[in-house]
């Protein structure tokens, strides 16, 4: 019988269908968060989008695998497990926080430190099942450490703060931003932390300056001081991370790993693979 894998974020879900270990059908939908989304929502969506694709494989499927942002409470677990079972029926679901998703994709079932690097942050010690630790995020006025939203808040900082080397001042307002554009998008309109992990987008056809090289290091050696260092015996573990900003910069990220102390472990840009591997 097949399983059928979901790794979920706010933007995106990528679906996956395995059985005896072969991937049957590989898919793409929008993202899920049960803060945002109610169970009606996350049904109408599948029953729209994915239940079309998976029409033909329906009576094979025995287990639902589903990782998620914002299932982090036994409530929000809840909203999603009823939007499966609008959808799919009494098929057995399992729901789990994107968190365990990493752990899993990452570690497999050995022991390690999880980390998401991505839009936001976040990390966890796992011990080869599950997620035995973690140092809460907070988000990214007060965490969300080496994340994309961080590292574009503190350059935006230091254009403010008049900080920043003229060239990338010019090579920045060239880029279409200034003062009132910023602000406007921070504090006017919606989902200012992914605007403000865009600006990673303008940092990364410069990524070679040596001032970028630098700040990106350093918000990542904060990421290791706040987070990693507060884990049991942290530098006798493997570090590991998932996530785009940590895939693109791992090599500023292994820097501030070795200079803090640990061991880099397996960087990847998404969890669906290493869950595919998981679960096969």
């Amino acid at each position: 019988m097949a399983i059928l894998i979901a790794d979920s974020g706010s933007t995106k879900t990528d679906w996956v269908l395995l059985d005896n270990n072969n991937i049957i059908i590989q898919f793409q939908t929008i993202g899920f968060n049960p803060y945002f989304q109610s169970s009606e929502d996350i049904y109408h969506e599948l029953k729209n989008t994915l239940l079309p694709v998976l029409s033909n494989q329906l009576n094979s499927i025995s287990k639902i695998a589903y990782y998620g942002a914002g299932c982090s409470t036994p409530d929000k677990v809840q909203v999603v497990k009823q939007g499966l079972y609008l959808a799919f029926g009494n098929i057995s679901s399992e729901v789990n926080h994107d968190l365990l998703a990493a752990a899993r994709a990452l570690c497999g079932k050995e022991r390690g430190i999880a980390c998401i690097l991505g839009t936001g942050s976040n990390s966890c010690l796992y011990n080869g099942t599950e997620v035995t630790e973690n140092v809460p995020s907070v988000g990214y006025l007060f965490g969300d450490h080496g994340s994309g939203a961080t590292i574009g808040k503190t350059f935006v900082q230091h254009y403010f703060d008049g900080k920043l080397p003229i060239h990338l001042t010019k090579a920045f307002e060239n880029a279409g931003y200034d003062r009132e554009i910023i602000l406007e998008n921070v504090y006017k309109k919606p989902m200012p932390s992914k605007y403000l992990a865009s600006i990673m987008k303008f940092l990364s056809e410069i990524r070679n300056d040596s001032y970028v090289k630098e700040l990106i290091k350093n918000c990542f050696l904060v990421f290791f001081d706040a987070q990693v260092s507060k884990y049991s015996d942290a530098k006798n573990l493997p570090v590991n991370s998932v996530g785009s900003i940590g895939f693109y910069y791992k090599e500023l990220l292994a820097e501030a790993a070795k200079e803090k102390g640990f061991v880099v472990g397996n960087i990847i840009k998404s969890p669906i693979d290493g869950l595919i591997n998981y679960h096969s």
